[in-house]
C-alpha cells in the first residue's frame, strides 16, 4: 500500500515568529519531522504543504517534496489542519489511484522519531482503523480535577470526579500532533482525522511534546540535552 506523508507548515506563526524554520539545536524545526518521515521508509512521498517560500526552500533542501504552494484559503489561523492534508491528497492523487493511507506529521513535534512513525503505522494496520491519532498521558496533572476560571471563581469541569481517589478514575490521554494516520477513503469522506471510530497510538510524553510557545521550546531543548 502506498502511503503519503503530509507536513503542514504555514508561514504565519504568531506565538513564535517563523517557528517552523527557527533553529532548534542548529537545525530548522521542520527538518526534524522531514528527516523522521524519510528515515521511516514508509512513504512514497513526503510532502510539505506551505504558503511560505522560505519554508519551501528549507523543506526541499532537507529532502521533502513541495509540489505546490498552499492556497491562502487554508493558510489562515482558523482552517482545520486536516483540510490541509486533504488538500494535499486531492492535489497529488485526484483519481484516487495512488495513496491508500495518509500520515499527518506536525512540524512542531520534533522529538517523535522514525521508530515512532513505524510503530504507529504497524498499530494502525493491526487495529484496522480508519483513522488514528497520537496521544500521550497527562503525567502528574490529573485532568479529572480540572477547573475552568470564570473571573475569580473556579468551576469544576468534572465535579463528581473530585469525590474520587485518583487511582479510581479512568485514565485519560491527551492528543498530540506527532503522528496522525487515516485511510485516504476515510479522510476524503469525513474531511477530518477525528472520526467516531478513531483509535489512539500512545507516545511517551518526552517524545510527544507539541511546541506552541516559548516555554514549550525551552522544554524541548532541555529534553534534547537529556537525550544526548
Amino acid at each position: 500500500m502506498a502511503n503519503l506523508a503530509v507536513i503542514p507548515a504555514r508561514g504565519g506563526s504568531k506565538r513564535i515568529l517563523k517557528k517552523n524554520i527557527k533553529l532548534l539545536k542548529n537545525k530548522p524545526l521542520i527538518v526534524y519531522s522531514i528527516e523522521a518521515a524519510l528515515a521511516s521508509k514508509l512513504f512514497a512521498q513526503v510532502v510539505v504543504s506551505t504558503d511560505d517560500k522560505q519554508i519551501a526552500k528549507i523543506a526541499k533542501q532537507a529532502g521533502a517534496s513541495v509540489p505546490f504552494m498552499r492556497s491562502a484559503e487554508i493558510a489562515d489561523d482558523h482552517s482545520p489542519v486536516s483540510l490541509v492534508s486533504l488538500d494535499a491528497l486531492e492535489k497529488l492523487d485526484p483519481d484516487h489511484k495512488i495513496y491508500n493511507n495518509i500520515a499527518q506529521l506536525m512540524p512542531n513535534c520534533p522529538l517523535r522519531n522514525a521508530d515512532d512513525i513505524v510503530a504507529s503505522y504497524e498499530y494502525f494496520l493491526q487495529t484496522k482503523s480508519q483513522s488514528q491519532i497520537s496521544v500521550t498521558k497527562y503525567g502528574w496533572l490529573n485532568p479529572w480535577w480540572a477547573f475552568k476560571k470564570e473571573d475569580e471563581n473556579l468551576q469544576a469541569l468534572f465535579p463528581e470526579a473530585l469525590k474520587e481517589r485518583s487511582q479510581d478514575l479512568a485514565e485519560l490521554v491527551c492528543p498530540t500532533g506527532a503522528i496522525w494516520w487515516a485511510t485516504s477513503q476515510s479522510l476524503r469522506k469525513h474531511k477530518t482525522f477525528h472520526t467516531d471510530n478513531r483509535t489512539g497510538f500512545e507516545l511517551p510524553w518526552h517524545r510527544a511534546i507539541d511546541i506552541d510557545d516559548y516555554d514549550d521550546w525551552k522544554m524541548t531543548e532541555v529534553l534534547m540535552e537529556l537525550n544526548q
